[in-house]
């Protein structure tokens, strides 16, 4: 399969990567200047370009088959998140290949507290960092819009983060997932392999699922 990465040098984005490759599908790693990472596997594609640009998009996504949107925004860009979101479907609605968004927590339910999300639980996001998760929230909410792109959006635990890859998680839908103690995780690396398993085995069209141990 031939896949198109944004955000390919980030710390997700980096492992989706690695991961595609592992499977033997033909990569092209969207990077935001135009030197080679050092941390990207051998026999990916590289080349620069900018997924809150439409033009950019529809021409990185001709003739592939799935788009990975591993996008993290600047610390003080995360008011961009809906604008390239948008870039991304409009670029897409062009190539008409299908999208996979790696996103975030904040509004999956918590469990057994009557419909309160992961933003509105300071157990699982401090205050301090809602500002991060009020912006993948509008980004959930601009791709339920969304009608022309074929489009999922994968929301990770509550805890994500580097570790090993273990290939053993759990998936849902809207609801967070919590372990036998209460805990909310997924390395990075089974993140990885949750996307991709939905690149490979279509299962989740225009909506949101999570992944967690």
């Amino acid at each position: 399969m031939k896949i198109t990465i944004f955000g390919a040098a980030g710390n997700a984005g980096r492992r989706v990567v690695a991961e595609a490759r592992s499977r033997g599908h033909e990569i092209t790693a969207i990077v935001r200047n135009s030197s080679r990472p050092d941390n990207l596997p051998k026999g990916v594609k590289v080349l620069y370009g900018d997924a809150s640009n439409v033009e950019d998009v529809a021409s990185l996504s001709a003739g592939q088959g799935v788009v990975i949107s591993a996008i993290r925004p600047e610390p003080d860009k995360k008011s961009e998140t809906v604008d390239t979101n948008k870039a991304l479907m409009d670029g897409l609605a062009q190539s008409g290949a299908r999208l996979l968004i790696v996103g975030g927590a904040s509004t999956l339910t918590v469990p057994d507290t009557g419909g309160k999300t992961v933003l509105e639980d300071a157990n699982f996001l401090p205050v301090s960092a809602r500002h991060v998760g009020q912006a993948s929230a509008d980004q959930l909410e601009a791709c339920l819009g969304e009608t022309r792109v074929d489009w999922a959006y994968l929301s990770p635990a509550a805890h994500l983060a580097p570790g090993e890859r273990t290939g053993i998680f759990r998936l849902g839908r809207d609801e967070l997932l919590l372990d036998a103690e209460g805990r909310s995780a997924i390395s990075m690396e089974d993140l990885a392999v949750a996307l991709m398993d939905e690149a490979e085995r279509p299962t989740h069209h225009r909506t949101r699922f999570t992944a967690a141990y």
